[in-house]
């Protein structure tokens, strides 16, 4: 007889110790009824009946989700453009950067073919604007013979 209540006591401090030790790594926002501190304080007092409260009344579940994002929350997958609305607002928004492009500020002076400028032509040159990388021919390819 004396065997069993001293397993019944081995067993009521490892519960008691695990409660502690549980109640006091607990996140404090998961604590309900009463602070963290307090609970520790309950399981202390109240060796194995403060446990069980522990664990059936203070330890909440675990912390609250996190919001989905964007594209895996079904509310916003649901909204998607179809194909044709799509192509629809592409085309527009690309017609609106084309004007912003083309727009022209006060003391600035209008593009002139700004989309080939710096690319060559048909005969092989460059198109106007482009800087011409040739070297001078009194320089023989020698950046500093010009200056000598």
């Amino acid at each position: 007889m004396v065997r069993f209540v001293i397993i019944g006591i081995v067993i009521a401090v490892a519960f008691t110790l695990y409660a502690l030790v549980d109640a006091a790594m607990t996140d404090g926002s998961r604590a309900r009824g009463v602070s963290k501190p307090v609970w520790i304080v309950v399981i202390v007092v109240l060796p194995v009946l403060g446990g069980i409260l522990w664990f059936l009344v203070g330890k909440g579940a675990t912390a609250a989700a996190r919001p989905k994002a964007p594209d895996d929350d079904p509310r916003f997958s649901g909204t998607r453009m179809s194909s044709e609305d799509l192509d629809a607002h592409v085309r527009d928004l690309e017609e609106r950067l084309r004007e912003l492009d083309n727009e022209t500020f006060p003391g600035e002076k209008p593009a002139q073919g700004s989309e080939s400028e710096g690319e060559p032509d048909a005969e092989g040159g460059s198109a106007p604007g482009a800087e011409d990388t040739k070297p001078s021919p009194d320089t023989d390819g020698d950046p500093g013979a010009a200056q000598k």
